[in-house]
């Protein structure tokens, strides 16, 4: 089964990921099984969630549901077998030289895969995407025959790129794309109507290249679940109250000038979001973040997952998507991950320089990194 129009990802309901309500094991088992009644048919879980718990619950949920009823989309990078955490910083990359060379990627992608549908009870992902890569990842034949042999082994249907979870790695996605492009169906990219920047740089070489994208963080942190109000109280581990003080107000306030495009098309924000991604260049499916909040009026997950659910097809006029574009821009508003003009040191796991190859990726595709890159509201 294909990737569907829209997507459940086992970061929902807080239990992986330190935000929100975690919800219980035994609800969260029943929020996945209600997506796939409700006609949500992919689920997207990581490896690293929990050095595999979350792979093993969402085995747990979808145990006994057809396997050719739903799509599974595995993210794979991440070394927790023999590597130890760094921390806030996570574990390393697989390609980390610390821990193994060039010629053992393979393997190491072998074990990785199989262990992964070991703990989902299954034999198959429909995609595997590479999770947060580093500039190996992004640019190493090795790394990418690796990923091909999976394909050879029947181990998925297909293949693709994961960014993240910081925003950014523009230059370093595109050159991906342009390299291994006849083996990568799909990427995962941050999109939402307040984060045009800088995902949509990264649009037109997807569809040059046959790429079809998810969108992630298609909510905005909340904002278009339509529960995260000016106030809202964060927990402390919540990666949300590390955005800069005001996000909330500002974003909240944006959100009342699409306010009345929602209501002309009967949708809710969090539908309006989604759909707006779904009309954007080579976007296919979106995988917003549902969060059960802390605090009074709050909105049930359930509802959230309906919303998501009940996506109705709508395009937006010319003049709507312009007014979007207009309340949303936020060209220039963080320091940006992977290649940057302001990197020059030594490469880190997730920033490094802009290299001649892919200063040529930028000007293939216009992209000047000084200024399409660059971080200007400091």
């Amino acid at each position: 089964m294909d990737v569907t129009r829209t997507a459940f990802g086992t970061w929902n309901g807080g239990r992986f990921m330190n935000y929100g309500v975690p919800l219980p094991e035994d609800r969260w088992i029943q929020l996945v099984r209600e997506a796939h009644a409700l006609g949500v048919r992919t689920f997207v879980t990581a490896d690293v969630y929990a050095s595999g718990a979350a792979d093993s619950l969402l085995g747990r949920a979808l145990s006994g549901i057809p396997r050719d009823s739903y799509s599974l989309v595995g993210l794979i990078g991440h070394d927790f077998y023999s590597a130890k955490r760094d921390g806030a910083k996570g574990f390393p990359r697989f390609t980390d030289p610390r821990i193994r060379s060039a010629q053992d990627y393979g393997s190491y992608l072998e074990m990785a895969t199989e262990k992964a549908l070991e703990r989902l009870q299954t034999d198959h992902f429909d995609v595997i995407l590479l999770h947060n890569p580093d500039s190996i990842g992004y640019s190493s034949d090795r790394v990418w025959n690796g990923l091909s042999r999976l394909v050879d082994q029947r181990l998925t249907e297909s293949l693709g790129v994961a960014p993240g979870p910081a925003n950014g790695f523009t230059l370093d996605l595109i050159q991906c794309f342009e390299r291994f492009g006849p083996l990568i169906d799909w990427g995962m990219i941050i999109l939402n109507p307040f984060e045009p920047w800088p995902g949509s740089l990264v649009l037109p070489a997807a569809q040059a290249h046959d790429v079809r994208l998810m969108a992630r963080v298609v909510d905005y942190g909340g904002i278009f679940s339509d529960d995260v109000k000016p106030g809202h109280s964060f927990g402390t581990a919540d990666h949300r109250s590390f955005r800069p003080p005001g996000w909330v107000e500002a974003a909240t306030a944006k959100l009342e000038e699409l306010r009345p495009i929602a209501r002309k098309h009967g949708l809710t924000p969090l539908q309006l979001a989604c759909g707006w991604c779904l009309q954007q260049t080579a976007i296919q499916s979106v995988v917003p973040t549902l969060i059960e909040e802390q605090g009074p009026e709050t909105k049930a997950i359930s509802t959230k997952l309906r919303e998501l659910a009940e996506l109705p097809s709508f395009t937006l006029t010319e003049d709507e998507l312009d007014l979007i574009a207009r309340v949303g821009n936020n060209r220039g508003c963080m320091a940006l991950k992977g290649a940057s003009v302001r990197h020059t040191a030594d490469p880190l796991p997730d920033q490094w320089s802009v290299s001649r190859d892919l200063a040529q990726v930028a000007e293939r595709w216009k992209i000047d990194p000084a200024q399409d890159l660059a971080y200007t509201h400091g």
